[in-house]
């Protein structure tokens, strides 16, 4: 991957960054000069990936729904590589079940990783951001979070929910110059959507999006160095999809 520097001295975490589409976004942040945290709880993949990058990466076993977790995470980072500049809220998780009878504990399951997760990340670098200047949230959501699917009711208040959350903070937190978006990818090719039907659901995701093929973490990670980057200074509150045209399409989330 080359490297034209755009985020150099430049300081990241990436949480759920150990595979998929955040481990896109950490080989991506690495190739153009930050020094980036993977933090994950998957610790093989992680220590793996932080490995394989060098010096520039560091794995942080770190769970999003831990407030001390986060504590710990943020601290570690200012001290290992300096200043938190950029936080990839990238980690979740995706589960489906109708209204009527998706149990109670996986939509606490996915309450906690995906908006409080996001929450608790968003909290946890502001002091340190405010007190170095400003810096880059980035935070994931999903074309789950522009509209609603059937059997996606609580994954899709999540995604809403981290949508919602953005915007608010990009209006409290933007006079310390902390730019705050969220990012809404579609289908994408990744260990998480892979598990929910393999294949055949790559190629029936791949039907319904106009360019014809699902997502790759190569297609997401570009996205997240320019929100990252001094390039995206003045975008801020912003939802911008990358789903290959799906939300362009009459009657999407039908």
């Amino acid at each position: 991957m080359s490297s034209t520097g755009r985020l150099q001295g430049k300081v990241a975490i990436v949480t759920g960054g150990a595979m998929g589409q955040g481990a896109g976004i950490v080989r991506a942040y690495v190739a153009e000069g930050a020094k980036v945290v993977v933090a994950d709880v998957a610790k093989d993949e992680g220590t793996d990936l932080a490995t394989e990058l060098g010096d520039s990466a560091h794995f942080a076993h770190h769970d999003v729904s831990d407030q001390a977790s986060w504590t710990a995470l943020v601290a570690d980072t200012d001290e290992r590589f300096g200043p938190v500049s950029i936080l990839a809220n990238n980690a979740g998780i995706l589960r489906f079940g109708s209204i009527q009878d998706m149990p109670i504990d996986e939509v606490e399951l996915l309450f906690r990783v995906n908006q409080l997760g996001c929450w608790l990340g968003m909290q946890s670098v502001v002091p340190t951001m405010r007190a170095h200047g400003g810096g880059a949230i980035i935070n994931s959501s999903s074309t789950e979070g522009l509209a609603g699917m059937a059997n996606t009711a609580a994954y899709g208040a999540t995604k809403f929910a981290i949508r919602g959350m953005t915007k608010a903070a990009a209006h409290e937190l933007g006079k310390y110059n902390i730019r705050t978006n969220s990012v809404h990818p579609g289908m994408i090719d990744t260990p998480m959507t892979r598990v929910h039907g393999g294949d055949l659901a790559m190629e029936y995701g791949a039907s319904k999006v106009p360019l014809r093929r699902v997502g790759t973490p190569d297609d997401i990670a570009p996205l997240y160095v320019f929100l990252g980057s001094d390039e995206a200074t003045y975008i801020n509150g912003a939802e911008i999809a990358i789903d290959g045209g799906v939300t362009a399409t009459h009657g999407f989330g039908g």
